[in-house]
């Protein structure tokens, strides 16, 4: 009988939610796992037949598991590696802003265009957190995009004004990382 009740609870709840639009998804925290996240929905997205873009604010060309394999889905994702690498590899500020900014154009098409269901902005929150890009102008730009487009900002610090703008933010919280006991970076496993 409990049970019976409880769901009818949840039943009448799932049935008042009525509303479908395009979900502003901000993936933050010091914790891993905000880029496989996304790459996690990326997967549904494509294993429902629609298409998907990857746009890599920060992190360099260097082959990663993950890019190999969902650059394997052929038309239904496109992949954009734009960054210069990590900000602490570069050591230039100007050439960070400078790949950034190339990075951001290539996002602004992408956002206005009808025929993508999902658009991932791998790191964007480092740019937006070392002010490589106007805060204003992404969340005008996630503002204007097709109604029905879902996007997804990861990394770690996000701004106040994006979480406000969000419909659904996740922090990671790290609890716990084997980084910390000496052990290396791993394929399969990072990248």
């Amino acid at each position: 009988m409990k049970m019976e009740r409880r769901k009818a609870v949840q039943d009448e709840e799932v049935a008042s939610k009525t509303v479908e639009k395009g979900l502003l998804i901000v993936h933050t925290g010091a914790g891993k796992g905000k880029t496989t996240a996304a790459f996690g929905l990326l997967l549904r997205t494509v294993g429902r037949g629609r298409k998907a873009a990857v746009v890599q604010f920060i992190k360099g060309a260097w082959s990663t598991g993950e890019r190999t394999v969902l650059e394997g889905f052929g038309p239904l994702v496109e992949w954009h590696t734009m960054g210069e690498g990590f900000t602490w590899d570069t050591q230039d500020r100007a050439r960070d802003v400078a790949a950034c900014c190339r990075a951001w154009e290539v996002a602004r098409g992408l956002l206005a265009r009808e025929d993508l269901s999902l658009v991932v902005l791998d790191e964007l929150n480092i740019a937006l957190r070392y002010d490589y890009l106007p805060l204003d102008e992404v969340l005008a730009a996630f503002a204007a995009r097709p109604a029905m487009q879902h996007v997804v900002v990861t990394g770690r610090n996000a701004r106040p004004a994006l979480v406000e703008a969000a419909d659904l933010v996740t922090e990671m919280t790290l609890v716990k990382h084997h980084f910390a006991a000496g052990v290396k970076a791993q394929e399969g496993i990072e990248f």
